[in-house]
């Protein structure tokens, strides 16, 4: 067998990947947190018209993603597909730094912008080839690794938007993610190669490589919708929960969001750590638990200062789920790393979504029903996991079937 290149060439290669996600996602980061303020203030669109954009915008952006990940499986046309969204997240940051009509806006959500949100799950889908062509036995840690750079890019892109929308407007806000998504164009296209053909790790003599049936990757996706919906749910709720029910301030959110992406970041690593160690169904399993018992401390907390401590668990709970859940899906997938990653990364903008009208129950019920809620939507996901067992074959980790050969 082919011995696999030394860390350090590892890091290397995936060095243009972690800035692609770092420009991404700070070019996100920017922008979302205020679309719906954007919306309001800017667009002057009534609360029917923003409801249904930000309904529209992430349903659209499932289909086209859905569209593309098939098309890059089938053909090696991934880096030039990657170079596309970037150019369309481009494109569309630039009209939107000055368009105000609010049809054309709706136009561009559906198009290049859903488009620009191919970004994510494509270029996860380009390090899965590279990281089984070099480093299969650390698949996962890899792919761990590059979610924490999107994550730590989400730490500090709000306040930067904040600053530049204090500074000169929503048309700074829109142009400097402009200049991020170009950066992603030029390092795409200058310094990723043309294609990486995917290549699995040779399996065990009596394992048996196949894709999983489809009734499990749906129940899977539903499982991890489940757990994804309460990030939505939850952090719409907070501040009101904490100004409201708790005694505290409405800044004591962003306080207690600030602490759980900090901690996020060095959980993330340390799930990719053990993934080299421990099946990932397991971490998976053991993340899903972490969510139920977090959204149960807080649906039972008194004041704000447990929540603060919860937030420990809480970003355990994030880590595992949304760390390693890509790598779970592509090893269900191992033939189709572009449709993998897309069926995880669909479930949650679909359970935001959900979360919505869930929201509207608990407005008129209490907030504290939306931690509520999230603790049976967390459960519900756990239960799935645990009733959903693998097919054969790709029930273990691409580390352990590497290991094995």
């Amino acid at each position: 067998m082919v011995q696999a290149p030394p860390a350090r060439h590892i890091g290397v290669t995936l060095l243009p990947l972690g800035l692609v996600f770092l420009v991404v996602g700070v070019s996100t980061a920017l922008a979302y947190p205020f679309l719906a303020l954007f919306l309001s203030t800017e667009v002057r669109a009534d609360p029917l018209r923003v409801t249904a954009f930000l309904i529209v915008a992430p349903l659209s952006g499932v289909l086209v993603s859905s569209a593309v990940a098939r098309l890059s499986d089938r053909r090696a046309v991934r880096r030039g597909l990657l170079v596309t969204a970037a150019l369309a997240g481009a494109a569309g940051s630039v009209a939107t730094a000055f368009v105000r009509d609010y049809w054309i806006l709706l136009g561009l959500a559906v198009t290049a912008t859903a488009m620009a949100g191919t970004l994510f799950p494509q270029t996860f889908a380009y390090a899965r080839e590279i990281l089984l062509r070099d480093a299969p036995a650390r698949a996962a840690m890899g792919i761990s690794a590059l979610r924490t750079v999107f994550s730590v890019a989400w730490v500090g892109g709000p306040p930067l938007g904040a600053a530049l929308l204090s500074a000169g407007g929503f048309e700074l806000v829109y142009g400097v993610a402009a200049g991020a998504y170009l950066v992603a164009v030029a390092v795409a296209a200058l310094w990723l190669k043309p294609s990486v053909p995917v290549v699995e790790p040779e399996p065990a003599p009596d394992a048996v490589s196949q894709a999983a049936p489809r009734w499990k990757l749906f129940a899977l996706a539903v499982a991890f919708t489940l757990l994804q919906c309460p990030l939505t749910l939850g952090a719409q709720a907070l501040p009101l929960f904490t100004s409201r029910d708790l005694g505290g301030q409405v800044s004591d959110a962003g306080l207690l969001l600030g602490l759980c992406a900090a901690l996020e970041i060095p959980f993330m690593l340390l799930f990719g750590w053990l993934s080299t160690r421990v099946p990932l169904r397991l971490l998976i399993l053991a993340g899903a638990a972490f969510g139920v018992t977090y959204y149960g401390i807080a649906t039972a907390a008194g004041a704000v200062w447990v929540l603060l401590v919860a937030q420990v668990v809480n970003a355990l709970f994030i880590a595992a789920v949304t760390g390693l859940g890509i790598s779970f899906m592509q090893d269900l997938l191992p033939s189709e790393p572009g449709r993998a990653t897309t069926l995880f990364t669909n479930t949650f903008p679909i359970g935001a979504m959900l979360a919505g009208p869930l929201f509207g129950v608990a407005q008129q019920f209490g907030f504290r029903l939306a931690f509520g809620m999230s603790t049976a939507l967390c459960a519900g996901g756990l239960l799935v996991l645990l009733v959903v067992r693998q097919a054969r074959g790709a029930a273990e980790p691409v580390e352990a079937v590497a290991a094995a050969s």
